[in-house]
């Protein structure tokens, strides 16, 4: 599995130290403010996850969450991908990611989205760009994700609700699981 990501982003990561350069193969929405840099890409595996709830008069697909497992360059695992409560926000839902080594972990709350069809693909999910709401040292004090500043979401592909099974009583508590793959690119502070 390699990865998928533009030109312009594998040049930053070869780099990671270098001044900070102009990101013309993202939405503008999608730009990661300066005095940023990445310091990790990596590409996932998994599943959106929605279920079939009420909805006003109707019944419709709820995203639930994601479950992922995030790969480096050699198809490593390198951390997983969840919804879980934000300690440093009173337990409000956030999207985490988890080092798959040290075990810290960091929150992020949406910043931006794109569904640019010159950037996102047909029945792919949006790209994203989140801002750390929290973070947590690993029990060896491994901070590897905890300096995460940024997570970008780029190059999706599926993870789109189903468009039909879910129009009915007898669908609730119905739940998809739903193919998804993806770029994250994780910044930190230069």
């Amino acid at each position: 599995m390699r990865l998928k990501m533009t030109a312009l982003i594998l040049t930053l990561a070869i780099a990671p130290n270098a001044a900070p350069v102009a990101q013309t193969g993202l939405p503008a929405n999608l730009e990661v403010p300066a005095g940023n840099v990445p310091f990790l890409i990596t590409r996932a595996e998994g599943t959106q996850n929605y279920i079939c709830n009420l909805s006003g008069s109707s019944f419709a697909w709820t995203f639930l969450g994601p479950q992922a497992t995030l790969l480096n360059e050699n198809d490593q695992q390198v951390a997983t991908h969840f919804l879980s409560p934000n300690p440093a926000e009173g337990g409000t839902p956030r999207a985490t990611w988890q080092d798959s080594a040290d075990t810290s972990a960091v929150w992020a709350a949406m910043v931006a989205n794109s569904t640019d069809p010159n950037f996102v693909a047909p029945g792919a999910i949006p790209w994203l760009l989140l801002r750390t709401v929290g973070t947590q040292l690993g029990p060896a004090l491994g901070n590897k994700l905890a300096v995460t500043t940024y997570v970008q979401r780029v190059n999706t592909e599926g993870g789109v609700a189903p468009g039909a099974g879910c129009r009915s009583a007898k669908d609730a508590g119905k739940k998809a699981l739903v193919p998804y793959s993806t770029d994250y690119v994780f910044y930190r502070a230069n």
